[in-house]
């Protein structure tokens, strides 16, 4: 039987990737700061019948990531999969923001990931076999207002992923980055609440959001991709996921840098129009609240 070890899996992309695991045969370990809370999570996994264990983690902790992952280790010698899903977001400007923010951002999205990784690679190594699977978001490739420090965070994931996975291949370790594109989570709904920014980028990208989530994409569809990478030989390092993720990531290349950071700077009627031209989405929505 395959073993993995997912993070972040109270909800979300998380939780849909550890049930489509454990749905396809997998012993999982689901890891997450509050086990306790999980109890619809815990009534599926009854109900199912699932191979799925749930671990009290904090991937923000050293010492929190030694006392999950030794036990798993030495109980089953190593994991065939790794997925590194657990993040957060603060949104707001580079002014607004505190660095406390920053700091909170980089430390679960690109400390933790490397908490983690550096875990279990070991064994991998020795072992000469294993999938690391590092969550990402198009905000790997795209940096705007008001998403400055999540970008920052997943830019730096995106980095070290690519080098490790130059480090690893000739262990025969797969390292595989997944970019959702604007996926229906609790981050996602979040960031469609527009706060009272001296800037008017929050609303604006708020507004995109909550157009978006009008016609949302279910986070099984990303849970889906993972579990397509790990079953699978290939060798291919990013996989964006949704309808909206490739033409994102088309729509920023086309630019120059220079060309995207005045779009980004225009006036809001520019900007509107812009995003309605561009995705046929209309991000003027009467229905974002404005919210300290």
């Amino acid at each position: 039987m395959k073993t993995v070890l997912i993070t972040g899996t109270s909800k979300g992309i998380g939780l849909e990737t550890a049930l489509a695991f454990g749905r396809a045969g997998y012993k999982v370990f689901a890891t997450m700061r509050y086990p306790k809370m999980a109890h619809h999570f815990k009534d599926i996994i009854s109900k199912e019948s699932l191979d799925i264990t749930i671990h009290k983690m904090d991937v923000d902790s050293s010492d929190s990531v030694k006392k999950c992952i030794e036990p798993i280790l030495e109980a089953i010698g190593t994991l065939d999969v790794l997925v590194n899903n657990a993040g957060v977001e603060r949104h707001g400007s580079v002014e607004e923001l505190t660095v406390s923010d920053f700091r909170a951002v980089m430390e679960t999205n690109y400390f933790g990931v490397l908490r983690c990784i550096k875990r279990v690679l070991p064994e991998m190594r020795k072992n000469k076999n294993g999938s690391i699977i590092n969550i990402s978001s198009v905000a790997g490739h795209i940096s705007n207002s008001p998403l400055g420090a999540y970008a920052a965070s997943k830019f730096a994931l995106e980095a070290v992923s690519e080098a490790l996975a130059q480090e690893v291949k000739p262990f025969n370790i797969r390292v595989a980055i997944v970019e959702p594109g604007i996926i229906d989570t609790q981050m996602a709904n979040n960031i469609s609440i527009a706060s009272g920014s001296i800037y008017p980028h929050s609303k604006r990208l708020g507004g995109l959001f909550a157009a978006s989530l009008k016609t949302p994409t279910s986070p099984t569809l990303v849970a889906n991709k993972i579990l397509e990478i790990a079953n699978s030989k290939s060798w291919k390092l990013r996989h964006p996921v949704g309808p909206d993720a490739q033409p994102f990531l088309d729509w920023r290349s086309s630019m120059t840098d220079e060309e995207w950071v005045d779009w980004n700077a225009a006036n809001d009627e520019n900007w509107y129009a812009a995003v309605e031209n561009t995705f046929g989405l209309n991000a003027r929505s009467k229905e974002i609240s404005i919210e300290l």
